[in-house]
């Protein structure tokens, strides 16, 4: 999986560039939630739920269905979140299903059960440039310096990009 900082960036920047007029601070900070969310899932190694189960890592929590419900339960909090229902459920289901995508591109792990409960087939996409984050303490090790750069590289560069096009084009569209 990418740091939990690295799954928090995806929406914050891109949230923080689309304006508060249209992201307020309440639903970018439940998008950043909602990305972040799926890891809570590494609460099963504790309860001695294996990895492989489908309530493991990378299996329930990391699916498109998890995502949806998210998304549907932020939409029905839609005024205490200052947005329009059809946006928070826009935002917060895409800050949520970044993560297992996200953790598809990784180089280590089981795969992500992204369709379950319609399968418990675990899935990576052909290609896998973040390499994977050490789970727990380990994360503040030698290695964590290649995962960092990993990210910085697959990651925060481009969604960097993306959101200073996304803020360069609102501001021009303001001023013209």
């Amino acid at each position: 999986m990418p740091t939990i900082f690295t799954h928090a960036a995806v929406p914050a920047l891109l949230g923080a560039a689309a304006g508060k007029q249209r992201i307020s601070r309440r639903l970018l900070c439940t998008g950043v939630i909602a990305a972040m969310l799926p890891d809570a899932d590494t609460l099963s190694f504790k309860l001695g739920i294996p990895y492989a189960d489908a309530f493991g890592h990378r299996g329930a929590m990391h699916s498109l269905l998890f995502a949806v419900c998210i998304a549907m339960l932020a939409a029905l909090l839609h005024r205490p979140l200052r947005s329009t229902a059809t946006r928070t459920f826009a935002f917060v289901g895409l800050s949520a299903v970044s993560h297992p995508l996200l953790d598809m591109l990784t180089d280590g792990g089981l795969g992500v059960a992204i369709a379950w409960p319609f399968s418990t087939q675990r899935y990576f996409f052909p290609w896998h440039p973040i390499h994977v984050s050490p789970i727990g303490v380990h994360f503040f090790s030698a290695r964590a310096w290649t995962v960092i750069a990993s990210e910085l590289l697959w990651v925060w560069l481009p969604i960097s990009v993306i959101a200073l096009v996304v803020w360069r084009w609102r501001i021009t569209r303001r001023l013209g």
